[in-house]
């Protein structure tokens, strides 16, 4: 019998894998954690799954502070000898809170999934 490709399950994983991968260099990768944020939003919004709101909540907060780390750099950067504060770094805290807040959620539901399972 011929099994049906689940496509929606393929987005999650490259999702899970671009948010791990991307955080081994978290400046370059920021680019690989906010596509697969948009993945794992998308794929939990196509599988309507219950998460799906936190998922787009996270990968927005990804995308404004990724957007606000490259503005800063292209700008020469924040403190030190730059003209612009330290303080302007706060736009860029929501990439680390959504991309913490996004590992939190997918341990969680790994361990709801295998606690559903019933495996010990």
């Amino acid at each position: 019998m011929k099994e049906k490709t689940n496509w929606i399950q393929i987005v999650f994983i490259i999702g899970v894998i671009g948010i791990i991968a991307g955080a081994i260099d978290p400046m370059e990768g920021s680019v690989v954690i906010a596509i697969g944020s948009v993945f794992l939003a998308l794929a939990s919004y196509l599988k309507n799954d219950r998460h799906k709101k936190h998922f787009l909540i996270f990968s927005i907060l990804i995308l404004v502070g990724v957007f606000f780390l490259f503005f800063w750099s292209n700008l020469g950067g924040i403190g030190g000898t730059s003209t612009y504060s330290g303080w302007w770094g706060v736009t860029i805290i929501t990439y680390p809170i959504g991309w913490i807040a996004t590992i939190v959620l997918l341990i969680k539901r790994a361990i709801q999934n295998k606690n559903r399972a019933g495996i010990s």
